[in-house]
């Protein structure tokens, strides 16, 4: 087996009983939920295959619905993710195009480009995942505050892991 999908697979566990065993507790004010799998999820190199990357998309977040039991909504907005970053990426492909098997990391494109690649993807993760959790636009205001503030939330988490493990997949 090649060696980085084994370091893959290691990782993914990591986020996963990382986001399980210790961040499912780390709410701020019952507002602010930080995600910090969705981390995951960006780093994966950018040349992946769309439909892989939904069904890593689908394993990490049913993974996370099964110690959550929150009915599919981390899948359903992890899918949703995934299938608009390729599009994302496209949209933000440098003029030299990428690199081979390089990862959309603040190591390898720079804060700025890893801020406006990520915001955007974690925001509508966020986005669906609240507002399906809430089962319409009935709370709206409140659902919106839980929405931004969580995405900040998760976005600082993960820009921290960035700068404390910057070459950990390349």
């Amino acid at each position: 087996m090649n060696r980085s999908i084994v370091l893959n697979v290691f990782v993914f566990f990591v986020y996963l009983f990382f986001q399980v065993l210790i961040l499912k507790n780390a709410v701020m004010f019952h507002v602010a939920f930080c995600f910090l799998y969705i981390g995951f999820l960006l780093l994966l190199p950018v040349e992946t295959n769309p439909l892989v990357l939904m069904l890593i998309g689908f394993a990490l977040g049913f993974s996370i619905d099964v110690f959550y039991d929150s009915l599919g909504l981390h899948a359903l907005a992890s899918v949703l993710v995934m299938y608009l970053r390729s599009y994302w990426l496209a949209a933000l492909t440098p003029q030299g195009g990428y690199d081979a098997n390089v990862l959309p990391s603040v190591a390898n494109n720079g804060p700025q480009w890893f801020l406006t690649y990520a915001l955007p993807l974690i925001f509508v993760h966020h986005l669906v995942l609240f507002y399906t959790e809430a089962g319409g636009f009935d709370y709206f205001w409140h659902t919106l505050i839980k929405v931004l503030a969580s995405t900040l939330y998760t976005l600082l988490a993960i820009v921290i892991v960035e700068y404390i493990f910057p070459g950990r997949r390349s």
